[in-house]
């Protein structure tokens, strides 16, 4: 097994990390410069921003608040959130941003994937997907891929939308679940697993965690490359350190 990732997500509103239960009831959660700087000295692997309001607002990355987190922020960082265009990605990347995350552009324009990996090189791009399960004998697919902060169904399947991103030459997936996000229940281990099986590239499990043992059962049985955590992380929950003990406690290796 390779070297598992810890990454803490902020999300951004306003130029707040905010945090919500399926992706609403929002409420403050703290700085973003103070976090980013608290997370990388703690031993985050790497360290995602999403601006989450961009893409319903119509609107582009705000930059100001990419280059304040930037600025303090010694691990590889991903920026997502209204990226829409190869001019979005480069401006960001030109900034010193490592990764550029797209989610609803891709799912809108899936050659966007290609041409950002012939442009920049595969290891600057991820792809995010945002997926909900439906009931059983519904005409959509069991697990569906929203878009639009969850906002809207696709009736696209998400097995399916994630090998389509890896054939377009995408290097990652960052898979979120909405039905899980925010409720400390646990990853979403069905849909995790199946996209990890599907595809040989790695996904980072992201939406639910709420306890250590959450982040072992995604890497252990939904075959997850990494974790993302939020909520746990923002308010004290537990700490990048104490997650990284229990995980090598386990045998599953990660950088301390």
């Amino acid at each position: 097994m390779k070297e598992i990732k810890v990454i803490p997500c902020l999300d951004i509103r306003e130029g707040r990390v905010v945090k919500g239960i399926k992706f609403v009831n929002l409420r403050d959660a703290r700085d973003p410069v103070e976090a980013a700087q608290a997370y990388c000295k703690q031993g985050a692997d790497e360290l995602v921003f999403l601006d989450i309001f961009a893409t319903v607002q119509n609107r582009k990355t705000r930059l100001e608040w990419v280059k304040r987190v930037r600025a303090v922020t010694t691990v590889p960082f991903a920026v997502g959130g209204g990226i829409g265009s190869l001019e979005d990605m480069k401006a960001l990347l030109d900034m010193g941003v490592d990764k550029v995350s797209i989610n609803t552009a891709a799912v809108r324009n899936p050659e966007l994937i290609s041409q950002a990996v012939k442009t920049f090189g595969r290891e600057h791009l991820v792809v995010a997907i945002d997926g909900k399960k439906n009931p059983v004998g519904n005409r959509l697919p069991r697990l569906e891929v929203v878009v639009r902060s969850g906002e809207e169904g696709t009736g696209l399947d998400i097995v399916a939308w994630a090998k389509k991103v890896e054939s377009l030459g995408a290097a990652e997936i960052l898979l979120t679940s909405k039905d899980a996000d925010g409720t400390k229940a646990g990853y979403d281990l069905e849909m995790t697993g199946a996209v990890a099986e599907a595809v040989s590239i790695p996904v980072t499990a992201s939406g639910g965690a709420g306890k250590l043992e959450h982040l072992y059962d995604a890497i252990a049985i939904a075959k997850a490359s990494a974790v993302l955590c939020a909520s746990v992380f923002h308010f004290g929950e537990i700490t990048i350190p104490q997650a990284k003990q229990y995980l090598k406690s386990k045998g599953i290796p990660v950088r301390i």
